[in-house]
């Protein structure tokens, strides 16, 4: 009977690689110019700092950039809260890892909702879907693919 695994990864190696090539296009960049602004990377956060808000803001459009030149789901970010300490603004940036269990519920129900022939069941920080046909384990894919659920989601274990 075949079976796959619906999880939530992201390559931690590929953030970091991202991270010094934004700080590499930092020093690059006109309007960064004679401005102290950085990445700082502390496994698995990343932390923005900058002179202004504005900056953060064009910092973080860098770093996604980044990321999706080295094929890692720009959904996978969570953007925390601006904060400032006199002159000098920081962000946080953190990665997801594992499905966390109302987004697993989620899944289950949007494949029940689909009357699909699988059964999908939460383990751990994983979704495990088991079905009769492969095509049907590839129309879930399809269909996890196509939902909104502001997570990214890879496909692992796909066993005959």
């Amino acid at each position: 009977m075949p079976s796959m695994d619906i999880v939530s990864e992201t390559n931690l190696e590929e953030v970091r690689n991202a991270v010094d090539n934004a700080n590499r296009e930092l020093t690059t960049r006109f309007d960064f110019r004679g401005v102290e602004a950085s990445f700082e990377w502390k496994k698995p956060n990343v932390t923005l700092k900058a002179q202004g808000d504005f900056q953060l803001k064009q910092m973080c459009d860098m770093l996604r950039s980044q990321l999706t030149k080295r094929n890692v789901d720009a959904k996978a970010m969570t953007i925390g809260n601006a904060s400032a300490t006199g002159k000098n603004w920081s962000l946080q940036v953190t990665f997801k890892e594992g499905i966390e269990q109302d987004v697993a519920k989620k899944v289950v129900k949007l494949i029940k909702d689909e009357k699909m022939k699988v059964q999908a069941a939460i383990q751990g920080e994983q979704v495990r879907v088991t079905g009769k046909k492969r095509d049907d384990l590839q129309a879930v894919m399809q269909l996890v693919r196509t939902a909104e659920l502001e997570q990214s989601f890879q496909f692992t274990n796909f066993k005959d």
